[in-house]
């Protein structure tokens, strides 16, 4: 086998030799770590968040330069990859090699056709999104982490700069407005992080040293939002993929051969049935009542303050995973952690409810990060949307047996080409999945917690039709904003900040009810052939061991491939692969 490749001080991780072993298999692993070591080495916020801090007072390039530089690198690294002759591997590893294909094509799509990055200047929200693990998370000291940020801080002005030179024709002026509104958010989060260093009582050369950095940052970061205004008043008010493109997108997307108008029907047809089942169980609750009137007689049923609300999305959580373990439908690991924070300022117009953070795979102590939103531009209304049957469903999502669980656990395997792979129909698909299935058990099934199952499915509906219809240009952003409140009754703030999401992130949206009913799909094939002796929890356990894949790789992987490998290896060896 080939030295293990280091990045930063950290050993990546590699398979155990396959039972078949192919003479290729290590000549695969080498371009796989080499990619992944460039791909760290060029993105230190990257690095950040998968736990490697060799790099954590600096900030990427994000000049256009080096964004073309990483498309022709990618071109170069899929040919050597296509170049290695599948006959030479071992089972497992054809199908690493096939996922890191999937993978590098979808990317080369992503950066080459969509070209999302030249149509929006995006470098606010990497300011935030660089500073947010290192506020966040405990890894290292203290002072450490906030010499870190002060760092990056110092860093703003070129950072921004460098961001410029990636405009290209006309800018889409919906994403720049909301840049220029990230640009008022910020300055609150450099403050906050500002305030976090004085109660520490650092030393006060370091303390002056981060004041500096920020008084610098604050400055910078509005000088471009006045160059982003000039963008507007030539900018264009289309952003749709178009037809062509988007079924483009979808087919790149591995959606078990689903194509866009396939999805769109199924959108369709799940909006319908959740409307039925929110329409029974508001019956379940008062059979006199409109249903829309119970509807928002459950909304109204909150805790009285964001900090209490806080309080019983963490008891919800605490809840759940041990109804998980009581029941044994899962196996939990004893040392995952999650912490519960209200969102960082910057992200409250992007993220109007709740979010997650996987925990970085290469640090000593990882943790999840389960972000919930206060409210959107200060709506006094938004406690009703932290209703306590939607903290119980959203508690499932976001952590047990949702998001934290499924990425706590899928951060383990060590496969490099599985880490960096991008399936949301699956993560996001795992959430949705996670609140059926937990009802179907009998973790909160009175009838409120149905209605906020049901309304939380007809979101994710919405979702589906949205974001196929908005991005082939079939229906605007204010109709979509309509829509969503009809159905999901949403504060008109929080679908407003909604629908600005869908926007910018074709495809994704649709991935949350799309994943579920796939996964719902699987566990009937995998019902219908283990016959009696299919069990839930080795069901469960065999998706979340083998990472966060596309869903039609999943269906591989249960019907075969790869297998005599995945009894070789039982994870990532943490204290080998870190320094």
């Amino acid at each position: 086998m080939s030295d293990r490749q280091m990045v930063g001080g950290v050993a990546l991780p590699r398979p155990a030799p396959a039972p078949d072993r192919g003479p290729l298999d290590d000549t695969f692993y080498d371009l796989v770590e080499a990619r992944v070591a460039r791909v760290i080495n060029n993105d230190p916020v990257t690095a950040t968040y998968l736990g490697i801090h060799a790099w954590d007072d600096r900030l990427p390039d994000p000049s256009r330069d080096r964004i073309l530089g990483d498309l022709a690198d990618d071109r170069r690294h899929l040919a050597m990859i296509e170049a290695v002759d599948p006959a030479g591997l071992s089972a497992m590893v054809r199908f690493e090699r096939d996922l890191e294909i999937h993978n590098v094509r979808r990317a080369i799509f992503d950066t080459d056709v969509i070209r999302r990055w030249e149509r929006h200047s995006s470098g606010i929200d990497s300011i935030g999104d660089a500073l947010f693990p290192l506020f966040t998370r405990d890894f290292g000291t203290p002072a450490e982490r906030y010499a870190a940020m002060a760092g990056r801080l110092e860093a703003v002005p070129a950072h921004l700069l460098a961001h410029r030179t990636r405009a290209e024709g006309r800018q889409v002026r919906l994403w720049q407005e909301l840049e220029i509104a990230s640009a008022r958010d910020l300055p609150s989060f450099l403050a906050e992080i500002l305030e976090g260093a004085r109660a520490l009582h650092l030393p006060a050369a370091e303390v002056r040293r981060l004041e500096r950095a920020v008084e610098r940052a604050d400055t910078a970061v509005a000088d471009h939002a006045s160059w982003v205004e000039t963008s507007l008043p030539g900018g264009t008010s289309e952003w749709a993929l178009g037809r062509e493109r988007y079924d483009a997108l979808v087919a790149h997307r591995a959606f078990d051969g689903l194509d866009a108008d396939a999805i769109l029907a199924i959108g369709e047809e799940q909006l319908a049935l959740h409307h039925a089942a929110r329409a029974a169980a508001a019956h379940e609750v008062d059979a006199d009542a409109p249903e829309l009137e119970v509807v928002e007689r459950i909304k109204s049923d909150h805790p009285a303050t964001f900090e209490d609300a806080l309080v019983e999305y963490r008891e919800a959580m605490a809840r759940a995973r041990q109804f998980l373990v009581d029941r044994r439908l899962v196996s939990v690991p004893d040392d995952e952690r999650v912490d519960v924070v209200a969102t960082p300022t910057y992200l409250r117009r992007i993220m109007p409810f709740a979010a997650y953070f996987a925990p970085a795979p290469f640090d000593h102590d990882p943790v999840g990060t389960y972000i919930v939103t206060p409210s959107v531009d200060d709506n006094p209304d938004a406690l009703r949307e932290h209703y306590r049957a939607g903290i119980s469903n959203t508690s499932i999502h976001e952590a047990y047996p949702g998001h934290h669980l499924q990425l706590a656990v899928a951060v383990r395997h060590p496969s490099l080409t599985r880490l960096l792979t991008d399936a949301p129909e699956f993560v996001e698909g795992w959430g949705m999945y996670s609140e059926q299935m937990m009802r179907e058990e009998g973790f909160d099934d009175g009838p409120a917690f149905r209605i906020g199952l049901a309304t939380d499915a007809i979101w994710r509906a919405c979702r589906i039709i949205l974001d196929i219809r908005m991005h082939r240009g079939e229906i605007s952003t204010e109709a979509a904003t309509e829509f969503l409140i009809e159905h999901t009754r949403f504060e008109r703030p929080n679908a407003v900040a909604e629908v600005r999401r869908y926007t910018s992130s074709p495809t994704y949206q649709l991935s949350y009810l799309l994943g579920k009913v796939l996964i719902l799909g699987l566990r009937d094939d995998e019902r219908q052939r283990r016959g009696g002796s299919f069990s839930l929890r080795e069901f469960h356990d065999t998706l979340l061991r083998n990472g966060s894949l596309p869903i039609s790789f999943h269906r591989r992987l249960l019907n075969g491939e790869g297998r005599p490998a995945l009894l070789g290896s039982s994870g990532v060896d943490r204290a080998a692969a870190r320094s």
